[in-house]
């Protein structure tokens, strides 16, 4: 007798699904309990849909993944329906699936189904596992263990989130995470055991007699519903399972991307049958805690390699320096590995030659910022920091470190035979590492390096600086006034070999401080220069107590702290970049100077650059900021102007600068002064309607509180003076 024919004598028909094709075949007796004629019969999928309840059919379509995902029996209540959606009867579907062609992914589920026969009036109906409400906490239950496990970011919160979670009905009382390590299983983190419970379980071998290793080896979970089952299934670890007191076991496997990574054991005290429901509940939740696990191992890689870059590439400021106090902070914000091109060093210069073997009291400071915030980003700035150290220690002065510097970063990333030209010594290029790097070069191309570099004299103060393409220091005065010291530049490191960087000489007086920064501190938060700048100045203002390790923090809380999201700036764009910064401030004198500390500017304006007096008009504002008059600071900067030029036009030398506020706040002093070489002093002339020049005596002499011209014994100095709100100003003199 067919087997068939036994099915059908006790009403149970046979079916097969095949993926591959997408049709189910059902027999005569199968086609006759789906309300078909009782004729073998091969269907679409959606045929077969048709004949049953839409609610079932989305609930058999999960169990069946289910199934197919950890390859077991498959079970299922469902109602069959006629063409008018009225129930006919309820049939049992048991199905297992079997794989067809592994390699292409196709497999068939091959079961049967048997009617179940109708409840006489008055007994209890059997109930599916899976009810509306059931389903809907599920749901529920689902959303929140994924979105607390997608905001883990280290493995110990996803083990913290892991025990937190409280399934719908069948909440586990303990679990542990077993990772692999070689040929052995380790113990991640585990909830609901002393420490010294897990000693038989650490370091078990792969080929143990135990759940977690099977289902390592097999990449399939395992459910032990009662204490017999584990030990008749698992005799060898049963004696160390036991003393817990628990009677059902879930292991299931840790997978990513095909990859078992390591077991989930969830174990309950309660009896759990591990319906297809209860058991599609823990699968998910191992699938979202094992990407959440792989996430975080990503990120603590990154963390210590990034740690680890920085411990290797950031200085320490060395020590202490009589009369100057620094601070240096590097925060990176760009995400991916946390380090980018941002750095900061400081280097002791000789004291004497550059053969000179003893070390003086001079130093150098240097900020940059290589383009791209990646690992090669990364390589270039630890390469131009090494450089850089190099040729200062040689006695360079700093345009000269800045050039050499220059030329390196553009040659080292230039390699013989790129762009398809001859190697050194002839002949064409034949080497496969050259194509490598003409890839790289396409893809990536060659970057450059904004720096600032500077030689500082502890003694006096004095500051010799070179910029490339770097953002100003800022200069705060010893009465807190910041403002943005405008200096020479040159183009970025690495666009030319052969550049030129002016040196702009300053003085750090006592009691001010020398900020210098990546443009990461000003821009972060979809600000630009000038908007980055704007923020920035009444934090630098601020009174820090006289600390620069805690104006340091507050400069880095203001653009990257809670509450920089209040001062986002008006681009779109708010992407974050590394920050690097540097403090130097130059300790104030005990004794106070009378009238209270002044704030103080100097700059030099060469013959052949008359476009810096727009420069030096935005720096004297700058200086005046918080003048009360406005109209005062105007006719400042106007008379600047005209001292200036006159310098320019009427002798062979350079007007030197000197800008000097001294008082308190309302009752100041404004004195400055141009001085230049040529002997000749200025005269009064009487210019025409249409003249343009002649007026600036008139000016000063209109404009001027006070006003005069000084002969030294190299040139002259001519001078004026404005008083804050028309009085009198604190110790004027002529």
């Amino acid at each position: 007798m067919r087997t068939e024919d036994v099915l059908a004598a006790i009403a149970t028909g046979l079916w097969r699904w095949e993926n591959a094709s997408d049709t189910v075949t059902l027999d005569g007796e199968a086609a006759r309990l789906l309300g078909m004629p009782e004729e073998p019969v091969t269907l679409t999928v959606s045929a077969a849909r048709s004949c049953l309840h839409p609610i079932d059919w989305n609930e058999i379509d999960g169990i069946f993944n289910l199934a197919l995902a950890e390859r077991t029996l498959a079970e299922a209540r469902l109602r069959v329906v006629d063409e008018s959606g009225r129930v006919i009867r309820t049939v049992r579907v048991r199905a297992k699936p079997v794989s067809t062609s592994p390699a292409e992914g196709d497999h068939e589920m091959i079961g049967t189904v048997q009617a179940i026969t109708e409840p006489q009036p008055g007994t209890t109906v059997e109930r599916s596992s899976v009810t509306g409400d059931w389903r809907r906490s599920r749901e529920a239950f689902l959303l929140d263990a994924g979105r607390a496990l997608a905001e883990a970011r280290s493995t110990a919160e996803v083990l913290r989130v892991a025990a937190s979670l409280s399934m719908p009905g069948f909440s586990p009382d303990g679990l542990a995470v077993y990772g692999v390590s070689g040929e052995r299983l380790t113990i991640i983190g585990h909830h609901g055991h002393a420490p010294e419970d897990s000693a038989p379980f650490e370091g078990m071998t792969m080929d143990s007699d135990y759940p977690a290793a099977e289902v390592v080896r097999t990449g399939r979970a395992i459910y032990l519903p009662t204490p017999e089952s584990y030990a008749d299934r698992y005799p060898a670890t049963w004696r160390y399972v036991k003393r817990f007191g628990r009677h059902s076991w879930a292991f299931l496997p840790l997978i990513v991307a095909g990859r078992t990574l390591g077991t989930w054991m969830a174990a309950f005290k309660h009896r759990v049958a591990f319906s297809p429901d209860e058991r599609s509940v823990l699968t998910t939740v191992a699938r979202m805690m094992a990407q959440a696990l792989a996430r975080a191992s990503v990120a603590e890689t990154e963390r210590e390699l990034s740690l680890g870059l920085q411990r290797t590439m950031m200085p320490t400021l060395g020590p202490e320096i009589p009369g100057m106090t620094m601070a240096a902070r590097y925060v990176p914000t760009g995400g991916g590995l946390q380090i980018g091109g941002d750095w900061y060093d400081m280097i002791p210069l000789p004291g004497g030659t550059a053969r000179s073997e003893h070390w003086g009291g001079r130093f150098a400071l240097v900020i940059g910022d290589v383009q791209g915030h990646d690992v090669r980003a990364a390589g270039l700035m630890g390469q131009l920091r090494i450089a850089l150290r190099a040729y200062a220690s040689e006695g360079h002065r700093p345009d000269a470190v800045l050039s050499r510097a220059s030329r390196f970063l553009a040659g080292l990333q230039h390699y013989p035979g790129r762009d398809g030209g001859a190697v050194p010594g002839g002949g064409p290029r034949t080497d496969a590492g050259a194509a490598v790097m003409d890839e790289w070069y396409s893809v990536a191309g060659p970057r450059f390096a904004t720096c600032l570099y500077l030689e500082v004299d502890p003694e006096n103060g004095t500051l010799d600086i070179a910029r490339a393409g770097h953002p100003d220091p800022v200069i705060r005065t010893a009465d807190g006034t910041a403002f943005v010291r405008q200096t020479e530049g040159g183009l970025p490191l690495g666009i030319e070999a052969d550049s030129d960087y002016p040196t702009t000489r300053l003085v750090l007086g006592p009691g001010e401080t020398l900020m210098l920064c990546t443009d990461g501190l000003i821009e972060t938060g979809g600000h630009d220069l000038a908007t980055g700048w704007a923020r920035l100045r009444p934090v630098l203002e601020q009174d820090s107590g006289g600390s620069l390790e805690k104006l340091a923090d507050t400069l880095i809380q203001a653009v990257h702290g809670p509450t920089s999201h209040y001062t986002t700036g008006p681009l779109v764009d708010r992407r974050e970049d590394d920050i690097a910064l540097l403090l130097l401030s130059r300790d104030l004198a005990p004794a106070r100077l009378a009238g209270g500390i002044p704030r103080r500017t100097a700059l030099t304006v060469a013959q052949a650059e008359p476009e810096r007096i727009a420069g030096v008009r935005r720096q004297l504002r700058e200086l005046l900021h918080d003048w009360a008059d406005a109209e005062q600071i105007d006719s400042a900067e106007l008379m600047v102007s005209e001292m200036i030029t006159n310098v320019l036009v009427h002798t062979d030398g350079d007007a030197l600068l000197v800008a000097e506020a001294r008082g308190e706040p309302g009752d100041r002093r404004l004195r400055v002064e141009v001085a230049d070489t040529s002997d000749e002093l200025p005269h009064r002339r009487h210019p025409g309607e249409l003249a343009s020049s002649g007026r600036g005596l008139v000016l000063m002499e209109v404009l001027a509180d006070a006003w005069g011209v000084d002969p030294r014994g190299e040139g002259k100095s001519i001078w004026f003076e404005l008083y804050e709100c028309g009085g009198t100003g604190p110790g004027a003199s002529s």
